[in-house]
């Protein structure tokens, strides 16, 4: 009904003056003293072929009108797809159109490649800074007298170029995903093993117990998303312990005993670059790690959530798949 009176509203103009013509033959018969008879019968005749053509107009509009809304829906418009033009006003807009849809398609082309060779750019950049950050780690592992601190800083460092390579593939046209059956366990011990040390430097405890499960994931992607919640577990738990346990179906919780985030700062600290009042005042947090850890969940099909209170933190990533196939 909305939408027939709308095509009213587009029409007054030719109803209205429709009505005039009509009224006006019956006051002009009138005039040369025609009965009466006559005269209704032509305005009826006249109501009911402008009522026919309303309603194949109205037809016409509705039709049209679905049309453009569904094209309003579609990312990719195409000029093709458009309405056929009844009338040359319209002609006009569609050429308008035209021209600003083939607008939009070269400066998206031009975008497309000023944003591939950044990308390009960027990661032969990460790929080369891994040179001089494996060079440091051998010297290190050389010495007589490690630096566990110095080995620690380097491997945040390390971590920080990873989180650029993840930043850059997360919107890459390509993905490098591989979807498949992996025993939870396995993956798990190598988020561990790499802080392994850390956790010793800081006596920090671990409390993991095999989880015996296995899920539908991939593998680098969610060893990933783990590294960077147990790195994030680390940093801000000075003492106590760190705890990583399955609940049914098949939900990982890693807790830990550190100083928490703050309850106005919960529903956004997985937005992209927001660090929270915990991170800008210990001044270790880029704002980017949990946003990538969404994102990547959301495309393996998981989901994550965090909670916090004064004991701590717990993080916990539901990996029941939806909708991912074997590869």
């Amino acid at each position: 009904m909305k939408l027939f009176f709308a095509y009213l509203k587009a029409a007054k103009k030719k109803i209205f003056l429709s009505a005039v013509c009509a009224l006006t033959a019956a006051v002009v018969l009138r005039l040369f003293q025609l009965p009466l008879p006559p005269i209704f019968y032509t305005l009826a005749l006249c109501a009911f072929l402008g009522l026919m053509a309303m309603i194949l107009q109205f037809r016409q509009f509705r039709k049209k009108h679905l049309l453009l809304q569904t094209l309003a829906k579609q990312n990719d418009l195409a000029a093709d797809r458009l309405p056929i033009p009844d009338n040359q006003l319209e002609e006009d807009y569609l050429s308008l159109i035209r021209r600003l849809i083939g607008e939009k398609e070269d400066l998206s082309e031009e975008i497309g490649k000023k944003y591939g060779a950044m990308i390009d750019y960027y990661t032969l950049w990460t790929h080369q800074i891994k040179t001089p950050i494996a060079a440091m780690k051998l010297i290190l592992q050389n010495r007589e007298q490690p630096d566990p601190e110095l080995s620690e800083e380097l491997m945040r460092i390390e971590q920080y170029v990873e989180m650029i390579l993840g930043y850059l593939r997360l919107d890459a046209n390509e993905t490098d995903y591989m979807i498949a059956k992996y025993d939870l366990d396995s993956i798990i011990r190598q988020a561990v093993r790499k802080y392994a040390s850390q956790f010793i430097r800081r006596k920090i405890r671990l409390e993991y117990q095999p989880v015996n499960t296995t899920v539908l994931t991939d593998e680098k992607w969610l060893l990933f998303v783990l590294e960077q919640v147990l790195q994030n577990a680390l940093q801000y738990t000075p003492k106590g312990a760190v705890t990583i346990a399955i609940e049914a179906p098949k939900t990982l919780i890693i807790r830990d005993t550190g100083i928490g985030i703050a309850p106005e700062d919960l529903p956004r600290v997985f937005e992209k670059g927001y660090t929270g009042y915990n991170g800008r005042k210990e001044k270790k947090a880029s704002g980017i790690g949990l946003y990538l850890c969404r994102r990547i969940c959301q495309n393996l099909g998981h989901t994550i959530s965090a909670a916090s209170s004064e004991s701590g933190t717990e993080i916990r990533i539901e990996l029941q798949h939806r909708e991912l196939q074997i590869e």
